[in-house]
């Protein structure tokens, strides 16, 4: 993959995913003088002696406490191992990658004091594939995601654990299997600024919403496939309706919904005399409920995109005046609210595909064979998949309650209101996989579906995605496990390559 240069401050959502995906990164060397500059205010404010929060004073509610000179490293050392408290599964290898780039590209703004030799460590830990084991509990989102950047911050002078080369081993062994050597100590502000900000939950919204853009887009297809397997009108989706409107988004999922159904003869062959005059909302509303989850995901990625290319961490350094401000940019309300809405989206997503199944399968809906088996009765054919597809919908839709409006005091009631924000981004993971089963059970049950029409054909675009599912998973006729099928549907939705199979253009969250 070609490689991503970061400039700080101006990294695209675009290029967010790149890394996200796998990218090689670079820093731009053009920052190295502002990093400079900063830390070489850090060391100005510790030689003029005046308290400043985290170089020579204690943390949170132990702000007062006055630190002497020579217990300066020893203070960043014990705030980076206490805070590394964390609890439960270790976050996956991405999702600690894009967590460690994005906390370079804020320390790269030159505004958190800390040595480009800290830095360039931790470039070179991302670049040769050193990670962190992460626990995914103990942040509540302000004072920054402490707990799991302090497991980040650990690695770099030697302690905890990481994975190299795929392998589990003690931070020491996998900085000497890098040919990397740990920090000796932490400077003044070093270990603070590491462990503070929001890098942790910023990471796992983007991936919340990297992922729910191929979910959406998947969505288009596998509504699209079930509208055709019902005999469903794309009247619905004519262009003149959505104008008249006006939602961009909904305009361009009309447009996607055209196009995947443009000259399809499953369509052709029910234009004249039927007698359904409405479809019902799963096939008819597509548009709007998928425009308005494009919406809601648009919104967030820019709110995202702004996040990552900030500073987070307190106090800041402003080297022109060689102030150090204490203020509260750590606290992620931006990034709870941007997962609140992604999580919403997600749930929709989700439902209104559920809805496209129970009609599939309710031959009163569908004019097709129940449960889309062509023996009823000795065979259930579909009936179990739509009950699991209604249970994953229902654990979303207890999911995407808003982590935002809660709020925990902590710290001795010094951090008495908190964003949950690492709760709202950490859950879109666990929602989006919970919607890409969906999906599978949909994209199973409407070629079964579209299989009862044949020799009819389908659209060019869908006979692609058909092919797809049918080189994985034979049509089903009498019954036979079920789990593997959903399975293997999983893994093409979760790739993109029923996505990209179709050869339509798609809507996207953002420029690529």
């Amino acid at each position: 993959m070609t490689k991503v240069t970061l400039e700080p401050g101006q990294v695209s959502i675009a290029e967010w995913r790149r890394i996200w995906k796998g990218a090689p990164i670079m820093l731009d060397p053009a920052c190295h003088d502002v990093i400079r500059q900063s830390a070489r205010a850090v060391a100005d404010i510790v030689a003029r002696g005046a308290p400043v929060y985290g170089i020579n004073t204690g943390f949170g509610k132990l702000a007062s406490v006055s630190i002497p000179d020579e217990q300066f490293e020893l203070l960043q050392r014990n705030i980076v191992i206490s805070h590394a408290a964390g609890v439960g599964d270790p976050l996956p290898d991405a999702v600690v990658r894009l967590m460690m780039v994005l906390k370079l590209a804020s320390l790269a703004r030159g505004a958190s004091g800390v040595q480009l030799e800290t830095i360039e460590l931790l470039e070179s830990m991302i670049c040769r594939g050193v990670l962190p084991i992460v626990p995914a509990q103990g942040s509540v989102g302000a004072s920054g995601d402490l707990a799991p950047l302090s497991h980040m911050a650990c690695t770099m002078i030697g302690i905890g654990d990481a994975n190299f080369g795929g392998v589990r081993m003690p931070a020491s062994e996998a900085l000497h299997a890098a040919g990397l050597k740990p920090l000796p100590a932490f400077a003044a502000k070093e270990g603070l600024a590491l462990l503070n900000g929001t890098q942790f939950s910023t990471a796992c919204a983007l991936t919340g919403l990297f992922e729910a853009e191929r979910l959406l887009q998947t969505s288009l297809v596998t509504g699209a496939i079930s509208t055709e397997a019902a005999k469903g009108s794309d009247s619905p989706f004519d262009e003149r309706l959505h104008l008249l409107r006006g939602h961009e988004t909904q305009i361009e999922c009309a447009a996607a919904l055209r196009a995947l159904m443009s000259e399809s003869q499953i369509r052709a062959s029910h234009l004249d005399n039927d007698n359904r005059v409405q479809d019902p909302y799963c096939l008819r509303c597509q548009p709007q409920v998928a425009g308005a989850a494009l919406t809601l995901l648009r919104q967030a990625g820019a709110t995202l995109e702004t996040e990552a290319n900030g500073v987070s961490d307190n106090p800041l350094i402003f080297a022109e005046t060689g102030e150090a401000i204490s203020g509260g940019n750590f606290h992620a309300q931006p990034v709870a609210f941007a997962a609140d809405m992604m999580a919403m989206a997600v749930c929709e997503i989700g439902s209104i595909a559920e809805r496209r199944i129970a009609l599939l399968v309710d031959p009163t809906l569908s004019g097709l064979p129940a449960f889309l088996t062509p023996n009823p009765g000795l065979n259930s054919g579909f009936m179990i998949p739509q009950v699991t597809a209604a249970a994953l919908v229902s654990e979303n839709k207890q999911m995407a309650y808003p982590a935002s409006v809660d709020s925990i005091p902590t710290s001795a009631n010094q951090e008495d209101h908190v964003s949950m924000a690492a709760h709202g981004a950490r859950r879109l993971m666990r929602m989006v996989a919970n919607a890409n089963n969906v999906l599978a059970i949909e994209l199973l049950a409407g070629a079964q579906g579209c299989d009862f029409h044949q020799p009819l054909r389908s659209s060019a675009p869908l006979q692609r995605a058909r092919a797809v599912i049918r080189a994985k998973v034979p049509r089903l006729d009498d019954d036979r496990l079920m789990y593997p099928d959903i399975e293997a549907a999983a893994s093409l939705v979760c790739s993109g390559e029923i996505a990209s199979a179709v050869e339509v253009d798609l809507p996207e969250i953002g420029r690529q």
